[in-house]
């Protein structure tokens, strides 16, 4: 049994010896080798590459995909992965999870088997990096009506349009671009290599506050040219991507709770630790306060996502529940995060204590996987029967 100091209620009492040592695996991977070198790569805002990369040397790779070298984890052990990344860094979360889960997903959910068998393995093993292309600069939460275009010219397709916010898009070498055919049918396209594609050209976004060490890229496609056999096979509309988008939007649910685990974490050791007045600062009732707030939000959040991982099991988890998962989750970190910030003073705006890398990445969990909005009016959809957006 672990202290309630920093597990209120005792969540690792809920997972089983097996979860607990994955998990152990990555923290232990997490704190000694990401925590130590991660500030400098977010203040510098270049891409973590080598730490995300050491994440292949674990048993996680692939998340719940089973076979072609992927981990094949029971939903609850995927969301703990995500989890203790997020505990302490969220680009790597980031860098990972866009490879890992929607790439590798996409692939394993609804490629062909002859795909999945020239594509999964070297990307189980991280040795090729991919990347999903669904955002665009006029498309965000209205994703499902992208303008990116592919026609069909003999055996490839022609594709042209621009893509926004692509995590991996600068190093990638697989990017499953989402665009729609002559017939108006969705569609995953994979473009290999997409750097010596002729018409393809990738930059990364400036000026970001959050997750400074991924970089999420702008792609352009003018004319390029990929194999017709590189259309995802089992993908013929939105809703088909829907249960790959049903995955992530559980799994952030989980880093947003792993960023709250993290704040909450340094906020506790920090409040014992820092003397003011002759004692430490926990010792005074608005400090606990806080404290004790943060404590509440992390067991609910931690409880919900736990029940959210047996029901994705199960297959019973509604697009409603996931979509209440995600804004509860994200709510409650956000708010972690700026509690933490207030118990650290002015010390919380350094990122040498790691709270205000954490505070700003929560705001990027807050957004991508359904604004706050978008989410609230999902879950509104399904609990009224009435929907409240297009």
């Amino acid at each position: 049994m672990t202290t309630t100091k920093t597990d209120p209620f005792q969540f690792d009492d809920l997972l089983t010896s097996t979860q607990r040592k994955l998990r152990d695996q990555v923290r232990e991977y997490m704190e000694s080798a990401v925590k130590p070198a991660i500030n400098d790569y977010w203040e510098r805002g270049e891409i973590a590459l080598d730490l995300a990369l050491g994440l292949r040397d674990l048993p996680i790779v692939g998340g719940t995909q089973r076979g072609y070298g992927c981990a094949g984890l029971d939903c609850l052990s995927d969301g703990l992965v995500k989890y203790e990344i997020c505990r302490v860094d969220g680009s790597i979360s980031t860098l990972f999870g866009v490879h890992s889960g929607l790439a590798i997903g996409s692939i394993g959910m609804l490629g062909s088997e002859e795909q999945k068998q020239r594509w999964l393995p070297a990307m189980a093993r991280m040795e090729r990096l991919g990347a999903f292309a669904l955002t665009e600069p006029e498309r965000g939460s209205d994703a499902a009506h992208v303008l990116t275009t592919a026609r069909r010219v003999g055996n490839h397709y022609v594709l042209n349009g621009e893509k926004r916010w692509i995590g991996n898009g600068t190093i990638a070498d697989l990017i499953i671009v989402w665009a729609r055919d002559e017939g108006g049918r969705f569609g995953g396209f994979v473009l290999e290599d997409p750097e010596q594609l002729p018409g393809f050209t990738a930059k990364p976004m400036g000026g970001k506050i959050a997750k400074r060490a991924v970089h999420q890229a702008e792609i352009t496609l003018e004319e390029v040219h990929i194999p017709a056999a590189n259309r995802l096979a089992n993908c013929s509309s939105f809703r088909d991507l829907t249960a790959v988008l049903a995955n992530t939007r559980a799994g952030v649910a989980w880093e947003a709770v792993g960023l709250a685990a993290g704040c909450y974490e340094i906020a506790l050791k920090y409040a014992c630790e820092r003397q003011q007045f002759g004692k430490p600062i926990a010792s005074f009732q608005l400090i606990q306060a806080k404290l004790v707030e943060m404590a509440g939000d992390l067991a609910q959040s931690q409880l919900l996502v736990w029940r959210l991982a047996q029901m994705m099991e199960s297959g019973t988890a509604t697009s409603g529940q996931l979509s209440l998962a995600k804004q509860t989750c994200a709510l409650k970190a956000r708010r972690a995060a700026a509690l933490a910030r207030e118990i650290l003073g002015g010390n919380g705006i350094l990122i040498d204590n790691h709270v205000a890398r954490l505070f700003t990445d929560v705001e990027a969990t807050y957004t991508y996987e359904g604004t706050n909005e978008i989410n609230l009016l999902i879950t509104g959809r399904e609990i009224t029967g009435i929907g409240a957006f297009v």
